[in-house]
């Protein structure tokens, strides 16, 4: 086949310009008009009363720490010496490196290992886990590291990164496999690892807030050790997602705003946190996984169908993919979703939707999807569903009708 040349530059030139179309939705200029006062600087606590900002104090009755996380350094020696690139940094490259090593098979490193792999570059992703993606579900992890594999990245699994060095063919990374040293020599490394809180410099002992490695320690009402102050996002949260940090502002909000007037007090275990890992296919995921069902005791079942019995995915030439769905066992009640699909993110909201409102599995089972869609792979699931509440007298008889027809 012909061979595909990448405008590197141009591509990256494109990302940064549509990076920056969207940026206004975080800009100091759209706070500001929004009658919010914004100071811009290095903010630490200097009382449970107030915060100092620069040379300015500013007191408050209830205070959110939102400053985020920022992408782990590796613990390998020399790395710092010989530079790495992040999921901050990696976007600032103008010339594409024509190797490229990937520190972690998680979300973060398998996404940036495929792109880069298909933009042009030869990518070694290195992984400790003897299997990338080792906290998804399993067959979705499976799919996702074959299509890895038949890109051409040079999947290293089981390994432990120890250290680098600069030489003059490059920056050598050398890893820990089997009890033996390899190593892999690349243009760039890129640690895709994991995230560390921004905890440092804010006071937090000062003021009576806990925390540790993991981030600040809070409620389930996003309270922390300080009554008086408040975490969301990712340094308070597992979920480390935009949208995950936007549901827990808007929980927020809610308890210090407005909970004082009667309204309530909104609860983190009460969100129902979809995420999708942006390979291609994409992994969306929901709810439980049977393990989390395991260990609060419940019983389950599992539905799956496989996309090579989808119309519009065979169509489309994308049978390489699922719909699961986990429900207790004896009832419709839908415990969580794992989809594989090109699109998968997009089609993970309608079982989102079923389990925030507690519907069944039989009612997705009466919704019409519009054929052929490859959506249609969830009212299959449902459909799967009803078949098993037939009892053998009625499936004879459907046998029968289904003879005579």
């Amino acid at each position: 086949p012909e061979e595909i040349n990448v405008d590197f530059a141009a591509v990256m030139q494109r990302m940064r310009k549509l990076r920056a179309g969207i940026s206004h939705h975080d800009s100091a200029q759209r706070f500001h008009e929004l009658g919010i006062d914004v100071f811009l600087g290095s903010a630490k606590f200097a009382s449970s009363e107030a915060i100092e900002v620069g040379d300015k104090t500013l007191r408050f009755k209830k205070a959110v720490i939102a400053t985020g996380a920022r992408a782990v350094r590796p613990p390998v020696e020399g790395i710092e010496d010989v530079g790495y690139l992040t999921n901050e940094t990696v976007f600032s490259l103008t010339e594409r490196p024509k190797r490229l090593a990937v520190i972690g098979g998680g979300p973060i490193g398998c996404e940036l290992a495929q792109a880069f792999q298909r933009l042009g570059s030869q990518v070694t992703l290195i992984h400790r886990g003897d299997h990338i993606l080792n906290r998804e579900d399993a067959d979705a992890a499976d799919i996702v590291q074959n299509e890895l594999i038949r890109d051409g990245i040079a999947l290293v699994v089981g390994a432990t990164p120890t250290r680098a060095k600069q030489t003059p063919g490059g920056k050598v990374l050398y890893f820990m496999r089997n009890g033996q040293e390899e190593s892999v020599v690349v243009d760039e490394i890129l640690a895709g690892a994991g995230r560390t809180p921004n905890v440092e410099g804010l006071n937090l002992e000062g003021v009576g807030v806990q925390y540790d490695r993991k981030g600040v320690e809070v409620n389930d009402n996003l309270q922390t050790t300080n009554p008086n102050i408040y975490a969301a996002g990712d340094i308070c949260m597992a979920w480390q997602f935009t949208h995950a940090a936007d549901s827990a502002a808007r929980i927020v909000i809610k308890n210090t705003l407005f909970s004082p007037f009667g309204l309530g007090k909104s609860k983190l275990s009460d969100l129902v946190m979809p995420w999708v890992t942006f390979t291609d296919p994409e992994i969306a995921h929901v709810g439980m996984y049977d393990r989390d069902a395991q260990a609060k005791g419940i019983e389950t079942d599992t539905i799956k169908i496989d996309f090579s019995s989808v119309d519009r995915a065979i169509a489309d030439g994308e049978t390489d993919g699922f719909v699961k769905i986990l429900h207790q066992r004896g009832t419709d009640r839908i415990l969580g979703a794992t989809i594989v699909a090109r699109h998968a993110g997009e089609m993970i909201s309608e079982v989102t939707t079923a389990i925030v409102h507690d519907l069944g599995l039989s009612k997705l089972s009466s919704v019409i999807h519009p054929y052929p869609t490859q959506a249609e792979g969830i009212k299959k699931a449902a459909d799967a569903y009803r078949r098993t509440l037939l009892t053998p007298r009625t499936k004879w008889f459907l046998g029968i009708l289904s003879k005579l027809s």
